[in-house]
């Protein structure tokens, strides 16, 4: 479960999330996180995430084992032709290590630049990650904008200058 924690994320049914995806494997690739059973997914880890997906429950009984949960998520990823499809080769959306790279350099350049509330690992850099992936950039448009800020860098000068 998802606890009384405050996300920032589109929050999913089981249905909708299983539509949303399937149309998403036509394009790109994803991931599905499932955290541990004692402890769930930490905050850092959610804010890889593009949207979060609820299972429905029975009344009373709140939450899932891991295998449960994975189980039925996958169950409802099969129940179209369309998941069954080949994946295509080449992604053209960024990956993750594409994402957190310009996330890296982005907030070398609002510190650097005096940008106010980031603090390496604070809020802000969480909201900084979470708005890129909304962005849903493809690799090409991540690497324009990574060099867009390795210059901005340059011209700001070294670190602490």
């Amino acid at each position: 479960g998802l606890g009384h924690r405050v996300f920032h994320h589109p929050l999913h049914r089981l249905e909708r999330a299983g539509r949303l995806l399937r149309r998403h494997l036509q394009s790109a690739r994803a991931a599905l996180l499932f955290g541990s059973e004692k402890f769930g997914l930490s905050n850092d880890d959610i804010s890889h995430c593009h949207w979060l997906l609820h299972i429905p429950t029975r009344p009373g009984h709140d939450s899932m084992n891991l295998g449960q949960a994975v189980a039925v998520t996958l169950y409802e990823l099969s129940r179209s032709p369309a998941a069954a499809r080949r994946l295509p080769e080449a992604a053209s959306r960024a990956t993750e290590a594409e994402i957190a790279r310009l996330a890296d350099l982005l907030e070398q350049a609002l510190r650097r630049s005096g940008y106010p509330g980031f603090e390496r690992g604070g809020s802000s850099t969480l909201k900084l990650r979470h708005l890129l992936h909304r962005l849903s950039l493809g690799s090409r448009d991540a690497a324009v904008l990574a060099g867009m800020l390795r210059q901005i860098l340059w011209k700001l000068g070294p670190a602490g200058g």
